[in-house]
């Protein structure tokens, strides 16, 4: 039972450790005010720069970067049309995701036949003998580290920290914040751009390590998945970790269903992430007080310091 409870526990931390970076950069941007619908075009463009700096280079390393330039950079297009030209948020946001998916299905066509190898899982010494927590949490690959990190710094610094303080304040009530002198916009910028950037490591990720291939809308809808995990969540970066894990083990759950010949249609199964994101919606949307009480004030909304 042991042997076989393992290697799925540990597909499954590797599964949703996409889901972490991005639904974690989106829910400091959302904090901060700002609503972007554009993750899964996020996500899409930093697997494609990924996936190419590292068949160019041979680093992974350099492809995480690549990843978190490419997922900032359409982050920054975003934020220049809703913080500086206050198009709309929602609007804009489909538009990013679109633009996404056809961009890195464009860039992306000369990597379809290229197939990477990817880095091997880094086990800490003592740490990984023990018995099946071992191999679960201390063997795996460096990101999966990296995420667990991520959500540490993320919940100092939204709680524990001036600076969060100020950046909830501005998700808040962004007229407040302005009053007593704090740059809304720029604030706003900077929560973007670290959303974009983290749902580029998020692309990078599934595209370098989790399968080290190319293909075309190869998140398979993670991006929104991961807009859903926010709301799932509350708002709430523990929740979000869970949340990620959970899903990514449904995800995992149909692969090794299909493998042990489960006489479940293949299509179904495959469904399973996608119908436990709309069930988990539906239960949280029964209580609208919940969503009310948990999302930020100013969420989606547009503001200007001379409006």
């Amino acid at each position: 039972m042991t042997d076989a409870l393992v290697p799925i526990l540990v597909a499954t931390l590797a599964a949703g450790t996409p889901l972490v970076f991005a639904a974690l950069g989106e829910l400091v941007a959302e904090k901060s005010g700002v609503l972007n619908l554009g993750v899964e075009g996020m996500m899409l463009c930093g697997a494609i720069a990924g996936f190419a700096a590292t068949a160019a280079t041979g680093s992974a390393t350099a492809g995480m970067l690549a990843g978190v330039a490419a997922g900032a950079a359409t982050a920054l297009v975003f934020a220049v049309l809703t913080l500086t030209l206050q198009a709309n948020q929602v609007a804009a946001g489909l538009a990013l995701s679109i633009f996404g998916v056809g961009l890195s299905a464009f860039a992306g066509k000369p990597f379809e036949s290229i197939a990477l190898t990817a880095p091997q899982a880094f086990a800490i010494p003592v740490l990984s003998g023990i018995p099946v927590l071992g191999p679960v949490l201390f063997a795996q690959q460096p990101l999966v580290y990296l995420s667990w990190a991520l959500f540490g710094l993320v919940s100092w610094f939204l709680y524990r920290t001036r600076a969060g303080l100020v950046l909830r304040a501005v998700g808040e009530s962004p007229v407040s914040a302005n009053a007593i002198g704090y740059p809304v916009i720029g604030i706003r910028y900077l929560a973007t751009l670290f959303g974009g950037a983290m749902a580029g490591v998020g692309g990078a990720f599934l595209s370098v390590i989790y399968t080290p291939m190319w293909a075309e809308n190869m998140t398979a809808g993670r991006g929104w998945i991961a807009l859903a995990l926010v709301v799932f969540a509350t708002w709430r970066p523990g929740r979000v970790l869970a949340g990620a894990y959970l899903f990514g083990g449904v995800t995992i759950a149909q692969f090794f269903a299909q493998g042990a010949g489960a006489a479940i249609p293949s299509q179904l199964l495959s469904s399973l992430p996608y119908l436990a994101t709309i069930a988990v919606l539906v239960l949280i949307s029964r209580n609208p007080n919940v969503i009310r009480l948990n999302a930020p004030v100013s969420l989606g909304k547009s503001y200007h310091p001379d409006s």
